[in-house]
């Protein structure tokens, strides 16, 4: 059980992070205020939102094994 919760744990983790690497930049920061972006405010895509719910869904399974494996050891 404790084998498997930790395989798990480390495929949602790497999952995680190439789900947060995936997002698209939401500003150029203080550049952005400047002029550096062209283009206004744009709607999310279809697939811009899946990705969210993705990440989401990722993010709480992370927190539950991360919690499971602390009570467990």
């Amino acid at each position: 059980m404790y084998y498997f919760l930790v395989t798990v744990h480390i495929i949602v983790s790497l999952s995680l992070i190439g789900a947060i690497l995936l997002h698209s930049g939401k500003g150029g920061g203080l550049s952005g205020s400047f002029g550096g972006t062209m283009g206004g405010f744009s709607s999310s895509t279809v697939v811009e939102k899946n990705l969210d719910r993705i990440t989401i869904i990722l993010a709480v399974v992370f927190t539950l094994t991360s919690l499971i494996l602390v009570f467990i050891f």
